[in-house]
């Protein structure tokens, strides 16, 4: 059953953190950073800082259940959404660094489930009215991603040698940042919006398909930045469990 509060999206993410965990597995990452948000989140709401904040709780619930439901889905051997599938693909990868995995995780729910959740949540109402708190959503996980580089650092200790790729050939670190996914995430939402029927269908498979090829080039970027990312990954911590313990803390 999808979560139907944020409380139980809290409960269902600690329950995907502890059996990453046990299993050592690294499809815990982008879960601690994603916990972290929905936590901030939920604090924010029993605060009262957003516009509508019984309606950020739902936006909240239904972003949160697409993950969840591709998590489900990719646990199951079932096929989650192309975006999806490019971010669990870096899971089948032991080479993936840290850093793409919490990279692949943004690009599918930003840049793909954001902009549905925000559709689903302003049915029967005006679309523009939710614009304010999907950019807090946006701002609340930009905040923890820059703040998260001190754990990366920790986990990663060569992880600033990729600042000697970024050119504008490498899409991973150029294409990919989370301004571009906030503005293309807001666009992406008020286009889907003023669709139905096959429109919407063809609309959304079309946005699919290109974040995950967006997905697939972080995974494995071209040029110079592939032995870079080996170092990364020779010198990164190889215990999933500790890595997770130190993203989440």
């Amino acid at each position: 059953m999808p979560a139907q509060t944020i409380n139980e999206v809290i409960a269902e993410l600690e329950s995907i953190l502890a059996d990453a965990k046990n299993t050592n597995s690294s499809a815990g990452y982008f879960t601690a950073l994603y916990h972290k948000v929905t936590c901030r989140v939920r604090d924010g709401i029993l605060k009262g800082e957003f516009e509508d904040n019984a309606r950020m709780e739902r936006l909240d619930v239904l972003f949160a259940n697409r993950y969840l439901a591709a998590y489900e889905q990719w646990k199951n051997q079932q096929r989650p959404t192309a975006s999806w599938v490019a971010a669990f693909d870096g899971v089948k990868k032991r080479s993936t660094i840290v850093l793409q995995h919490l990279l692949l995780g943004i690009n599918a729910h930003i840049n793909l489930d954001l902009g549905i959740a925000a559709v689903e949540t302003m049915k029967g109402g005006t679309f523009s009215d939710i614009q304010k708190d999907f950019n807090a959503i946006n701002t609340l996980l930009a905040a923890l991603v820059y703040e998260v580089i001190h754990d990366l650092n920790r986990v990663s200790p060569l992880l600033s040698l990729l600042g000697l790729h970024a050119t504008n050939n490498n899409q991973m670190l150029i294409e990919f940042t989370l301004s571009n996914a906030r503005d293309g995430a807001w666009c992406f939402a008020e286009e889907i919006s003023k669709k139905t029927g096959a429109d919407y269908d063809s609309c959304f498979a079309a946005r699919d398909k290109r974040i995950g090829e967006l997905g697939a080039s972080i995974l494995k970027p071209h040029g110079a930045a592939r032995i870079t990312l080996w170092f990364v990954h020779l010198f990164e911590w190889k215990s999933a469990k500790k890595v997770i313990e130190v993203l989440n803390d």
